[in-house]
């Protein structure tokens, strides 16, 4: 169970590089959330750089407790080191087996496949990682409305599997949840 601290990590997949958030990223953040997408599909908005600077603490602060394990994703090609989006795996001490992954793209870098690169690295880093400690399933959720969702579940291996009741004020409307189990060794 995630109640120690998980020395972060940085991972690539292919032309991206997944690393720790940290404070010096702040000010791009803010940048990043003037996106009207941004703003309406994320769970945690960011309004200025010092609710920026509280934001990327916190994903710091997540690592240290091991239950929030965040990564900004940058294309290693690309010509300037702004982030392009953020993969995050949620464990929770109430389980080992299951954890949840989140992510968005900045508006920069959509439909370039960062999204699914991005989560299929971090679903193989958790399975991996986590594999003596139980972890089979993930679950990624959104709102039916975020049809972009699914499509960056399946690309990542995601399955459909159901879906989730409103429970506002964080899902205001249904959901999707769309599971990836772990390969089992034959």
């Amino acid at each position: 169970m995630p109640t120690t601290p998980i020395a972060p990590v940085r991972l690539t997949a292919g032309p991206l590089t997944l690393r720790p958030w940290t404070p010096e990223d702040a000010a791009v953040l803010a940048g990043l959330y003037e996106d009207e997408a941004m703003r309406r599909w994320a769970s945690a908005p960011v309004h200025d750089e010092a609710g920026a600077a509280r934001w990327v603490a916190e994903q710091r602060r997540g690592w240290e407790t091991g239950e929030r394990l965040a990564f900004a994703v940058e294309e290693t090609e690309a010509s300037d080191a702004r982030p392009s989006g953020h993969v995050v795996l949620k464990r929770s001490i109430a389980t080992a087996a299951t954890a949840e992954v989140g992510y968005w793209t900045a508006a920069h870098a959509r439909g370039r496949g960062v999204a699914p690169r991005a989560l299929t690295a971090l679903a193989d880093w958790a399975f991996t990682t986590f594999a003596r400690e139980g972890l089979t399933r993930l679950d990624l959720l959104h709102q039916v409305d975020n049809t972009a969702s699914c499509r960056v579940a399946e690309k990542s291996g995601f399955v459909l599997s159901g879906l989730l009741p409103a429970a506002p004020p964080d899902f205001p409307l249904d959901g999707h949840q769309h599971i990836r189990q772990a390969l089992r060794a034959t």
